[in-house]
């Protein structure tokens, strides 16, 4: 199941000898990273095409924002941003993730050259989603979500942090594979940001073990998110905006591919693709053949 660079790999999802890159080409005119820019389809196309230039492995299209306070937008308007961009990409042979909540997206997706889904609810969003993922039999990014972050409906509130997404992913999880999506199509993505604060995405950097621990290849997304922002203005100080967390990004990613990430989610690219590459050759200087230890499958002594 593992590969020599410490990655969990298993037969069904796409895989490098490295953690992979996730580029990110969002269709929406208000992500709070960079909302608007790729807008046009011409336009976001161009820009999945230069991300896989500066090393992206893969490219995650999203067409709905889910920044906090955002609105929803209505499934039509959804599919028009996507469907297009998704088959422009996949008609020059890019690997690509659909990011999306609901089922019918994600279906039509997959038909126009999708690979994986990335659902940021895992599911929970559309009752209809695991039927369509599990009958297709992509891949799928379970991610610890705790609701629309609408309002002050962020539900935020942890006693241990590391513990509680461990064993709230691991439910869902359950609740997938029971649905009938194999085993072998399951990521698992901690969702930094989401219902959490900076002390929270913090604490779950730093115990990624324990996330590779549930036995399914991790998904790391801290591209430019508000932890970084607060770690960068330090005590009292302003946070910078989005797009000046890259560099923060890149060390982020770093850690993450340290840590046996499958892969990292990313707005600019190639910092992060050079960071990876690195982390690959001293991983490789490490050992003769650049192997290390897996951790225990979930279920095992210690693995929780």
């Amino acid at each position: 199941m593992s590969s020599s660079s410490g990655q969990l790999h298993v037969a069904g999802l796409p895989h490098w000898d490295r953690c992979a890159v996730m580029g990110v080409v969002n269709v929406t005119p208000d992500s709070f990273s960079d909302g608007g820019r790729w807008f046009d389809t011409t336009t976001a196309v161009k820009r999945g095409l230069d991300l896989v230039a500066q090393g992206a492995d893969l490219i995650d299209v999203g067409g709905e924002s889910t920044r906090p306070g955002a609105t929803r937008v209505d499934e039509a308007e959804e599919l028009k941003r996507v469907i297009p961009v998704i088959r422009g990409l996949a008609s020059e042979g890019v690997t690509i993730s659909v990011d999306t909540m609901r089922a019918s997206v994600a279906e039509q997706s997959l038909v126009a050259g999708a690979a994986l889904v990335n659902d940021v609810s895992g599911g929970l969003a559309d009752p209809d989603m695991l039927r369509v993922v599990a009958a297709s039999g992509a891949p799928f990014v379970v991610m610890h979500w705790r609701g629309l972050l609408e309002g002050g409906n962020v539900k935020g509130a942890y006693d241990d942090i590391v513990t509680e997404v461990v064993d709230e992913l691991h439910a869902r999880v359950a609740a997938v594979l029971e649905s009938g999506v194999a085993a072998d199509r399951v990521i698992v993505d901690p969702g930094l940001g989401f219902s959490k604060n900076t002390d929270h995405d913090l604490a779950l950097l730093a115990r990624l073990d324990r996330l590779r621990a549930l036995g399914h290849p991790l998904l790391v997304a801290a591209s430019r998110k508000r932890f970084l922002g607060r770690v960068l203005a330090g005590p009292g100080g302003t946070p910078p905006p989005a797009r000046e967390r890259d560099a923060a990004t890149a060390a982020v990613s770093a850690l993450a591919a340290q840590g046996g990430a499958w892969a990292v989610r990313v707005h600019e690219v190639r910092a992060t693709a050079d960071a990876v590459r690195v982390v690959r050759a001293v991983e490789q200087a490490r050992t003769p053949d650049g192997t290390r230890s897996e951790p225990a499958p979930h279920g095992a002594e210690g693995a929780r």
